[in-house]
């Protein structure tokens, strides 16, 4: 990211598909198509691990640090790859186009990944699927009979399991392994099938050009594998349940802050085995993508903590962390670390200080520019420095068309057409923005997709602070007009940025 270029933010899930949901088939090359014939040169992803229906599906909130998400696989994949007829597609439900509707698209996926598991069961060939399971048996073994113990024990979270199975007593674990095998190896088997289609779809972006932006959440959900593997690695009290949560002080988004109601971590523990999981969770999204956000990076310097049951997180405190020791452990493995910080909220010295440290890119969010105090704003234009990555918008926030019409502030309105030189009209406030991201001198812009589409807040991905609601936007091919990627290209060139 030291040379000038730009891209696009859209989460796979965003994708257009007849099946519900965008996922890694023929909507995903299609973009890739639409990326290269734009000119971009990054394609930047929210986190791809298995979601829970219980916390909206947020990628966010994961079942595992390591796993891909079963929804993301394609059944026409699955069926080009000899995994299952076309016939056994059908019937496909009529699916609404501009958003997910998790139950059914889970619902018919389920019954789609049924019929493929029988047929595996009947291969006779599984050296492929063998040497997948070896080669990540340390994420793998565990993260499988998870799932296949949740689905045992529903609705019940792992710390209200057998207290053996809780406790992960080697005999329960043997014993439970025989009894749910059937169950383990379909885990395994979709796992297999995410890994394989994953692996195509990272060759077309190397084809194309197209570099890929990953994202690590700062945390992990506690009713994930590895909270049930690495108890030690996390603040529980004695019966395993959280002690504090993680969350974020009162500030743009809240003024009673953000409960998040993951686990926060016990880094001395982590720090004692040369924080070994962390290790092996940025290498592992490293052999998937090229780069990687690390989302509510100041976490790793120091994070809010709150009493479990607190109702809002104004009851927090900070705590230090020991990001700089896990970095410069980092460092030590490669010379280079891939990794954008998500620098934005509050951001003190020290957490500045790694960053420069480390030559680690922070985000600057053209939206966040144009309040009280715009000329010394750290997000306004002239202040953005040559080592960043520059956004209009991010997927928290409204696109642009949606935040000047009804949420900008009279003073951010006025601020925006005073640093433009004119009065704007809202039709013409986002490709304005996009066009002051792309001429800034930060090394790489992004653009969410909705800004580039020029949609408005019913296309919001994200609003932080609810739980209800999200995730659920995808674009419509018909919404993506044939000029658009000449338009596009024409703008990158201008600016540089091919």
């Amino acid at each position: 990211m030291r040379t000038r270029g730009s891209g696009v933010l859209l989460h796979i899930t965003s994708l257009p598909s007849r099946f519900g949901i965008g996922d890694l088939g023929p909507g995903a090359y299609n973009f890739i198509r639409f990326l290269k014939d734009s000119g971009q040169r990054y394609w930047q992803i929210l986190p791809i691990h298995p979601t829970e229906y219980e916390y909206d599906n947020s990628p966010y909130h994961a079942l595992s640090a390591f796993a891909g998400n079963p929804l993301l696989i394609s059944p026409e994949v699955m069926v080009s790859d000899g995994f299952i007829d076309p016939k056994d597609l059908e019937p496909v439900p009529v699916f609404t186009t501009g958003s997910v509707d998790f139950s059914r698209v889970i619902a018919y996926k389920e019954e789609v990944f049924a019929r493929a598991f029988e047929r595996f069961k009947g291969s006779e060939n599984r050296s492929e699927f063998e040497k997948f399971c070896n080669k990540n048996a340390k994420w793998l073994d565990d993260y499988t009979l998870f799932q296949a113990l949740r689905k045992k024990f529903s609705p019940l979270r792992w710390g209200d399991w057998p207290s053996d199975l809780k406790l992960r007593s080697p005999e329960a674990l043997d014993r439970i392994r025989a009894e749910e095998a059937d169950s383990v190896l379909r885990e395994k088997f979709l796992q297999y099938l995410f890994s394989l289609q994953w692996s195509a779809f990272r060759t077309k972006c190397r084809e194309a050009g197209i570099l890929l932006i990953g994202d690590i959440p700062i945390y992990v959900d506690y009713d994930s594998a590895d909270v049930w593997v690495y108890p030690r690695f996390f603040k529980l009290d004695e019966s395993l349940k959280p002690e504090v949560i993680a969350g974020v002080p009162p500030d743009y988004f809240s003024e009673t802050g953000q409960i998040w109601d993951s686990p926060v971590y016990e880094w001395d523990e982590i720090q004692s085995t040369g924080f070994s999981w962390w290790i092996q969770r940025i290498e592992h999204l490293a052999s998937l993508v090229d780069y990687i956000r690390i989302d509510h990076f100041r976490g790793l310097i120091g994070f809010w903590e709150i009493p479990a049951g607190s109702e809002t997180a104004v009851t927090g405190r900070w705590v230090p962390a020991p990001g700089y020791d896990l970095l410069n452990t980092l460092a030590k493995r490669s010379a280079y670390l891939p990794i954008i910080a998500e620098d934005l909220g509050i951001i003190t010295p020290d957490v500045r200080e790694v960053m420069r440290e480390f030559s680690l890119p922070g985000m600057k969010v053209l939206i966040f520019a144009f309040g009280a105090g715009i000329a010394g704003s750290p997000y306004i234009p002239h202040n953005i420095p040559r080592d960043c990555v520059v956004y209009t918008g991010t997927h928290d926030n409204a696109p642009i068309s949606g935040w000047f019409r009804a949420e900008a502030s009279e003073e951010e309105r006025r601020n925006l057409s005073a640093y433009l030189g004119h009065e704007l009209r809202a039709e013409e406030v986002t490709w304005m923005l996009i066009r002051l991201a792309m001429m800034s001198v930060g090394n790489t812009v992004i653009i969410p997709m909705q800004d580039l589409l020029n949609l408005g807040n019913e296309s919001r991905m994200n609003t932080p602070g609810s739980k209800t609601g999200n995730w659920l936007w995808r674009v419509k091919e018909e919404q993506i007009p044939d000029t658009l990627s000449g338009y596009l290209h024409d703008m990158t060139a201008l600016y540089s940025r091919l």
